[in-house]
């Protein structure tokens, strides 16, 4: 077998162009003597390219998966294909080398061939694997341990599970007898001699809790801390061993329940023991650690569930030790959030929990406080709000307190954490007492405090949180001193903030909808937002930052219909258009810059069309105007959502309504109808999907944890050990991997950038872009019948159907409106009336004006 070939081969399945003769040449050849080790010679080659060596050990592996197992034939039948002997024999002298010299890429793929020769051929034809494995593990040479490593991995895992499913008939009797006789034993004398010892308090911790309590408090809620520590493994060993037999479960119960109830027992043991219990909550559904893992359980007695808070309680305000006082916040916390009367118990004393949990948090500087101070705010927002003046202070100088130290200091990442913890904490109070103005307006001070501190300091990992919080100030009103912050956002932006501008944008969209007309009082303000709009489509921010710069121009647009922004129109348009010119390599950019020159079509059609006339792009001679229609119409099944479908149906309902018909409408005229039924079907499914989401939302509350993995009981085992049903579970893990569920998202009918509305997306707002496409459909029919014949005479019967219905749902619509605001001022509600069936429509268009 000529290598070069093959190699050719392997290179031409790459190309596309050659990928088809390569595969039937691969193919022909792979019967032959030799090509199978030829395989694993490419594969190890370092004089060819890597890809080309990807190629060969994938080959490689699939033909050892399908071929390399002998195959019982029927007598007459013809011998199935297996590997010869001879390439065989070649494999299994010298993929262990293969492996330990081989890179990461080719390296994972031939211990999967080794897992199948293993499988098949050890112990009775490979036995000189073992030799190997015990040769190189000698080594001096550390640059073969992995690799001989991951080979013993793989021989071991053929014994990984030895249940009588998976063994060969005569283990059955000894697998038989070393589940029932020995398993259990075995595992318990694990559990007491090796993971208890591991779980108990140390004079380790001992001389860190004296020394220092805060570094204490650290290395345990240290999530990194839990991969090199052999305590979480034999927490993670413990509960594995436990859910599997329930022999286990009792006997580890027993032994901690023997420590607990031992007089004499010593304190570190019984820690242990507590330390074991908590670590098996999950099955069995320290003192305030265990009642922070027991919280979900049903208290059979009020009283036990009355002096389990007040003990928490007293050890988070009155005790001593600051480690004792962290697990004391967790475990009121997740108490309270599980347990209904819980909450009505606490509320007398939240204020000095309040305090206590922001003491704590300033003194530790724990980022797990903070999601603990953030769930009680939520859990008691009525008893929070007359304090929620100082609790902001007090977690504005922590925040300060913490960000103190320099990005170079010990610790410092986590204190970055807690300080985004702090910042998300006063974000949570904004929300809490946003119906309370005189409140809000107290919080907006210490927070542009905050929010000055970090942008004049340009402590840029905060960036996401402090517009998050400025974003809360705004959502309601903008205050004189909220636009003040809006030139030195325009400063951060121009500075350090260029790639932060879609955190941005929530804010901004405050400053243009919340409040328009200070927007408008002064031109500096859009000429700020303009200008950042700008730079983010010229520059190199991605795509995703420039569909919100595109979108924030698009709001302005429409905020400001008929408020004399005329001289904007023009720049906006083409800012967005000229992105167009450019690459753009998703449809969601290409059309959220059409919307903008949408939105200016809605604001004034003539103004549009004689700012595209003027438009001049390099190498594009067509015009501008011409090119942006027929894009517009090749592009409308792009436009998804409620917002785009609504923006584009009142785009075209402009444009079809003018009295001057632009020349490039006769050449696509008959593509203008079924676009807007394409809209309307569109919009149709949209409509229906929001009424579901927001249906669904009101039942999220009623199902918690439905899809959790269903737990053990204390005293029950999720198999029978000496049913066939065990042995057929085993068995089956040990010789598959299980695939998962193919999974495909619902489409939402909803795009990402609908949570920015506007003016005409306001359920109150008479824009209805249903009565305005039929009130504008019957004038051109009864002004201008030629353009109305122009526009339909392409239609088939299904396609004049459809815009019927249209017709019909516009009527529809129009009388439940009518209905809805009668009922608003108090007067009745009334079914909608008879829909006439031909286009004779009338009445004017609402919202066109």
């Amino acid at each position: 077998m000529d290598p070069n070939t093959i190699i050719e081969a392997l290179r031409g399945t790459m190309d596309p162009a050659l990928r088809e003769a390569a595969e039937r040449q691969l193919n022909e050849a792979h019967k032959s003597l030799n090509f199978v080790s030829t395989l694993l010679q490419i594969t190890m080659s370092e004089q060819l390219d890597l890809p080309v060596r990807q190629a060969g050990v994938i080959y490689l592996k699939n033909m050892i998966t399908q071929y390399w197992p002998d195959r019982e034939t029927a007598p007459g039948d013809i011998s199935p294909y297996t590997i010869p002997e001879e390439d065989r024999h070649c494999i299994r002298e010298n993929i262990v080398e293969a492996i330990i010299h081989s890179p990461e890429l080719i390296r994972v793929q031939l211990t999967t061939c080794i897992h199948h020769i293993i499988k098949h051929d050890y112990p009775s034809r490979w036995t000189a694997i073992v030799d190997k494995i015990g040769f190189y593990l000698q080594s001096d040479n550390s640059a073969c341990w992995l690799g001989i490593l991951l080979c013993l991995y793989q021989l071991v895992k053929n014994y990984e599970y030895g249940s009588p499913g998976n063994v060969s008939k005569e283990y059955n009797e000894f697998a038989e007898v070393f589940l029932k006789a020995f398993a259990v034993g075995v595992q318990q004398g694990i559990i007491q001699d090796v993971i208890f010892p591991l779980m108990c308090y140390t004079d380790a911790d001992e001389e860190l809790w004296q020394e220092d309590p805060y570094e204490y408090i650290r290395m345990k809620f240290d999530v990194f801390e839990d991969f090199i520590s052999p305590t979480t493994a034999a927490q993670t060993l413990l509960f594995t061993a436990c859910s599997k037999r329930k022999e286990v479960l009792q006997k580890t119960m027993g032994f901690c329940y023997q420590i607990l109830t031992e007089p004499n027992a010593d304190p570190r043991k019984k820690d242990g023991a507590l330390h074991m219990i908590g670590s098996l909550a999950e099955i069995l559904l320290k003192a305030c650690w265990v009642l922070h893992y027991f919280c979900e359980v049903k208290f059979k007695s009020d009283q036990n569930l009355q002096t389990a808070l007040e003990l928490t309680r007293r050890c988070l305000i009155d005790d001593r030790e600051m480690p004792v006082k962290v697990e004391a916040a967790i475990a009121l916390q997740v108490l309270i959030s599980n347990q209904e009367k819980a909450k009505e118990y606490i509320t007398p004393f939240i204020r000095p929990v309040m305090q206590a949990l922001l003491h704590i948090i300033r003194e530790t500087e724990n980022d797990d406080l903070t999601n603990v101070i953030q769930k009680m705010i939520c859990e008691y927002s009525e008893e929070v709000t007359p304090i929620a003046v100082e609790m902001t202070q007090h977690l504005a100088m922590t925040f300060n307190q913490v960000i103190q130290t320099g990005p170079d200091e010990e610790g410092s990442d986590d204190k970055a954490v807690t300080a985004m913890g702090i910042l998300n904490t006063i974000d949570t109070l904004l929300s809490v007492v946003e119906d309370h103005k005189e409140i809000t307006q107290q919080l907006e001070g210490i927070c542009l405090q905050v929010i000055g501190t970090v942008l004049q300091q340009h402590v840029l990992e905060f960036y996401e949180e402090i517009f998050s919080l400025a974003h809360s100030l705004t959502c309601q009103q903008v205050s004189p001193q909220m636009w003040q912050l809006l030139p030195l956002v325009f400063e951060v932006f121009q500075q350090d903030g260029f790639d932060y501008f879609t955190d941005m944008m929530p804010l901004l969209h405050n400053y243009v909808t919340v409040d328009t007309d200070t927007l408008l009082s002064d031109t500096k303000y859009l000429e700020m937002i303009y200008s950042m709009c700008k730079k983010v489509l010229t520059g190199v921010a991605g795509e995703d930052a420039e569909c919100h710069a595109a979108k924030l121009l698009e709001v302005i647009i429409l905020q400001c219909k008929g408020r004399g922004i005329d001289q904007c129109i023009p720049l906006f348009v083409e800012a967005a258009l000229e992105r167009l010119t450019r690459e753009v390599k998703t449809s969601e950019l290409r059309t959220m810059c059409l919307q903008v020159a949408i939105a200016a079509l809605y604001y004034n059609p003539h103004l549009l069309l004689n700012t595209l006339e003027n438009l001049r792009f390099p190498n594009n001679v067509e015009p501008v105007t011409n090119h942006f229609i027929t894009q517009w119409l090749n592009d409308v099944d792009c436009f998804l959502g409620l917002h785009d479908r609504k923006m584009c149906v009142l785009g075209l309902c402009a444009l079809i309504d003018m009295e001057q018909i632009p020349q490039v409408l006769n050449q696509v005229s008959g593509q203008i109808l079924p676009a807007f039924i394409l809209l309307f079907n569109g919009l149709k499914r949209a409509y229906a999907c929001h009424a579901e989401h927001e249906n669904d939302s009101d039942d999220d509350d009623e199902a918690e944890d439905d899809d959790e993995t269903e737990e053990l009981g204390s005293d029950e085992d999720d198999i029978d050990e000496d049913g066939q049903e065990y042995l057929e579970i085993l068995a089956k893990q040990a010789g598959e991997d299980g695939d998962d569920e193919d999974w495909e998202e619902d489409d939402a009918e909803e795009t990402a950038l609908e949570g920015y509305s506007t003016i005409i997306d306001d359920e109150d707002n008479p824009v209805d872009e249903y009565q305005i496409f039929k009130a504008i459909f019957q004038t051109i029919q009864n002004r201008n019948p030629v353009w109305y014949q122009a526009l339909t005479h392409g239609l088939n019967e299904e396609q004049r159907k459809q815009l019927q219905d249209i017709a019909t749902l516009a009527d529809q619509r129009r009388a439940a409106h009518e209905s809805k605001m009668i009922e608003k001022h108090g007067g009745y509600k009334f079914s909608a009336p008879v829909v006439p069936s031909s286009f004779n429509f009338g009445g004017p268009a609402p919202g066109m004006n």
